[in-house]
């Protein structure tokens, strides 16, 4: 089954007790059991849920792993998978990782004994120097979140595997069906699915899918135990947003191709990152492990004063902390996204005050050009 055709008829595909084409909506809480111990699969809504376990034997399909998992947000999926280490565990973690990221790890495990290093993961060497004997995992980006920075998954997973350390991939920017890191040999991919793969900013969930069963089923064990599951209204929100995910991809693609080479064109921005430009440090590597190149660009106009006045005269662009919906989104992740990370440590990375990151929607290009033209201008 081709990857269009799976995102359609893939996972638990309707209802066979009614015959509904949709996925039901289990809006409960508890179900009645037969007898102690005997039920029908499902006793409490936290522990599991029939429409999220239709989401979650759906994500886990599409991405090629054993076991699925869906969460409150990406932030709680990333959190347990956080939980899985101990006091004086170490975890290697991307320099340039969405801002949330870096303050759950700095600000709440850090301080519950947990260490971690932050290097560029696009840096083989410096992952594998980063590496001690307790560490258990490297956190990644790729694209990284905002400077859309290529890391090689395979060769990452390869030295994951030597070193007997899991490697977890954010796969948010590129979705599955751009990019499947499970196949590269990674041990976790995980999602904000708030972005493209609801796409339509009106669910906040992160999904997680596992390579290994028994992985997947620790996972479920924290994610029980700590209780941030998605709601069966989400579930049903993010499997109805899902089934059109591959002609959205496309059509954010193409927009984006066409912008990120018109930015690239004028005199007045200081640079373009997009992983589309052949310029781009990254573009053959993502050209090898993925099948596209994503919806985001990342450019630089100069000054904040200079981003501020952009941002304040777009039309169609909408000022907003998201990304990957059907509307085009712009941000400053110096003074949105990623102000929680310090000033000295955004200057250390590359997040000027006057970068901009577009998420580029499927309105009509010449529309989103025109835009940013006047804006520009």
């Amino acid at each position: 089954m081709r990857l269009k055709t799976r995102l359609i008829h893939g996972g638990i595909d309707g209802d066979p007790a009614t015959g509904a084409v949709s996925v039901p909506i289990y809006q409960v809480s508890t179900y009645k059991q037969e007898a102690i111990g005997k039920h029908k699969g499902f006793e409490y809504s936290r522990t599991g849920n029939p429409t999220r376990h239709a989401l979650e034997t759906y994500i886990a399909e599409i991405e090629g792993g054993a076991r699925g998992l869906a969460f409150g947000s990406g932030m709680a999926a990333l959190s347990t998978i956080l939980s899985m280490f101990d006091k004086g565990d170490h975890i290697v973690v991307g320099d340039d990782v969405y801002g949330g990221t870096y303050r759950v790890v700095t600000r709440v495990f850090l301080r519950q004994g947990l260490e971690a290093t932050f290097v560029d993961t696009s840096d083989l060497a410096a992952v594998e120097a980063a590496i001690r004997p307790e560490t258990k995992a490297i956190i990644m980006e790729t694209p990284t979140n905002p400077l859309l920075k290529v890391s090689d998954i395979a060769a990452l997973a390869k030295i994951a595997k030597s070193k007997g350390v899991l490697l977890a991939v954010d796969n948010t920017f590129m979705t599955p069906y751009w990019q499947n890191p499970l196949d590269l040999g990674a041990d976790i991919v995980y999602h904000s699915a708030t972005k493209y793969l609801g796409g339509h900013s009106d669910v906040v969930a992160g999904l997680v899918v596992t390579k290994d069963a028994q992985l997947g089923e620790d996972l479920h064990f924290l994610q029980n135990a700590i209780g941030g599951i998605l709601g069966p209204q989400d579930s049903w929100l993010l499997l109805r947003g899902m089934k059109t995910l591959g002609i959205r991809m496309e059509e954010h693609e193409e927009n984006t191709r066409t912008l990120a080479k018109w930015l690239s064109e004028r005199k007045d921005i200081e640079r373009v990152i997009y992983p589309g430009l052949e310029n781009h440090p990254g573009h053959e590597l993502i050209k090898k492990q993925a099948r596209g190149f994503g919806g985001m660009i990342s450019f630089d106009v100069g000054s904040a004063a200079r981003a501020e006045e952009v941002l304040a005269k777009v039309k169609w662009f909408t000022l907003a902390e998201s990304l990957g919906a059907v509307e085009s989104l712009i941000s400053v992740p110096a003074r949105m996204t990623h102000a929680s990370i310090p000033a000295e440590r955004r200057a250390e990375l590359g997040i000027t005050d006057g970068l901009v990151r577009i998420s580029v929607g499927i309105e009509d290009v010449q529309d989103l050009i025109e835009d940013l033209e006047q804006a520009l201008s």
